[in-house]
């Protein structure tokens, strides 16, 4: 009995070791996948059944996402991009103060997600936010134009109230605005670029194995 168990242990060990997502020497185990997994799925609501569709698709949508990570990783590989502890722990902080004591704590627990887990999910978005802001800053100009247009166009025609307001705050608040959306503009043409440049290899027999999909293809993949 205890040889089977110790069998059945190092199998599931060698499946969660292999990869699911390879880009070079960068690689996305399938433990990778189903820790980001556990901490995608406190966004979702309990009642989510193993077997359902909606499941499948959120799976689909972090593979999507991790595929996303793979390549700004390696991009941040390239041009040098870390972030350090420090960093790291200020934004662990920052996160922590928006929850009541305690609270982010038994959230954890409570869909089993390790905090060393959690911290480097945490770690991976940090590091995408560099490349994304070092590869995309230069293209993002505001003019006085849009944001005398921005002012207009939003803050008159909804006839919000701004005369309360220092006309440098609602400065900001225009400026911080027009960069978003610009930078969410620049960001899709960017990213599908970097998609085409890069040779991503998915491990579609694990892939199987996660989600029971039979006819999964790089249709499934967006973009």
């Amino acid at each position: 009995m205890l040889v089977a168990l110790m069998g059945c242990t190092d199998s599931q060990t060698d499946f969660e070791n292999e990869y699911l997502i390879r880009l070079g020497d960068r690689v996305v185990t399938v433990l990778d996948f189903n820790e980001a997994f556990e901490i995608t799925k406190t966004a979702y609501p309990h009642n989510i059944r193993s077997d359902s569709e909606d499941l499948k698709e959120a799976k689909l949508r972090l593979l999507n996402q991790m595929i996303v990570e793979t390549i700004l990783l390696k991009r941040a590989d390239e041009l040098g991009i870390q972030v350090s502890e420090a960093e790291v722990q200020k934004a662990v902080a920052a996160i922590k103060n928006d929850y009541p004591e305690g609270v982010f704590e038994e959230t954890l627990l409570e869909f089993a997600v390790s905090y060393k887990a959690w911290v480097d999910r945490l770690r991976i978005r940090l590091i995408m936010e560099k490349v994304v802001d070092q590869e995309l800053r230069d293209q993002i100009v505001i003019t006085p134009e849009e944001i005398s247009r921005f002012y207009k166009d939003i803050y008159k025609a909804q006839n919000l109230d701004a005369a309360d307001k220092d006309s440098k705050d609602i400065n900001e608040a225009i400026i911080e605005n027009l960069r978003r959306k610009k930078l969410e503009e620049a960001y899709q043409g960017w990213i599908k670029d970097l998609k085409a440049k890069y040779t991503i290899d998915i491990n579609k027999v694990q892939w199987k194995r996660i989600t029971g999909l039979e006819n999964f293809s790089d249709q499934d993949l967006e973009g």
